[in-house]
């Protein structure tokens, strides 16, 4: 079955870019392009996307506040979003963890890693470019992160969970994650489902902007 991506973004170069380069992956049907965040929002809706492609430039919203409005409060019953940040200041590309974005890319990612983040987040993972999670660190290291409030909840969890929830951040799949930690793949699902509790955090991207908030990065 094939993925059905709906693409959002204001600029027609960049949409339409997107829209040539998805088209020619066999897998990737491509449901719908808009440049207005409230049709972005109501095609979402009529045309169940497995994964939403979107820059931060919509008409009528800002970015972060689209991608919220997009992941809802039933998370769990919307798309993934997969942001594109041409250019985009890094506190922003922060900003749009935090509002639940699964995936992000930078105008350094090319092709072959644009395809595979989709594919990564509509299997469920979370997903950082390697120059975006390298602007990413820089921003939170310069920032003089961590975030005063994560520290506590951070300091609560056990050393597996640490481990756990660090190779998350670094986009590493249940399996590789399994892999690396000499465990089963069901014992890491209920790490990171002990996390999401004890962090009262909802999914993986929420996991990941956590991660860095709390300065567990920075020593990675």
């Amino acid at each position: 079955m094939a993925l059905r991506v709906l693409i959002c973004d204001e600029r027609a170069l960049v949409s339409d870019g997107l829209r040539s380069l998805l088209s020619a992956e066999q897998d990737i049907e491509i449901v719908g392009t808009t440049s207005l965040a409230s049709q972005g929002l109501s095609l979402a809706e009529s045309q169940k996307p497995h994964v939403v492609v979107t820059g931060l430039r919509l008409r009528g919203m800002q970015g972060s506040e689209f991608i919220r409005r997009l992941r809802g409060s039933r998370e769990e019953a919307s798309p993934p979003v997969v942001v594109y940040a041409v250019g985009e200041l890094d506190e922003v590309m922060a900003d749009v963890i935090r509002a639940g974005a699964n995936g992000l890319l930078s105008d350094q990612s090319g092709r072959s890693e644009l395809v595979m983040t989709i594919r990564a987040v509509a299997a469920g993972q979370a997903m950082l470019g390697p120059d975006a999670a390298r602007r990413m660190l820089t921003w939170f290291r310069r920032t003089n992160a961590p975030v005063k409030d994560a520290l506590p909840m951070a300091r609560s969890l056990t050393v597996r969970e640490r481990e756990v929830l660090i190779l998350t951040a670094q986009g590493l799949s249940v399996e590789d994650i399994a892999v690396k930690l000499f465990i089963s793949a069901a014992t890491v699902r209920t790490h990171l489902y002990r996390l999401r509790g004890k962090l009262q955090l909802r999914d993986r991207a929420q996991l990941v902007s956590f991660a860095y908030e709390a300065g567990m990065m920075t020593a990675a």
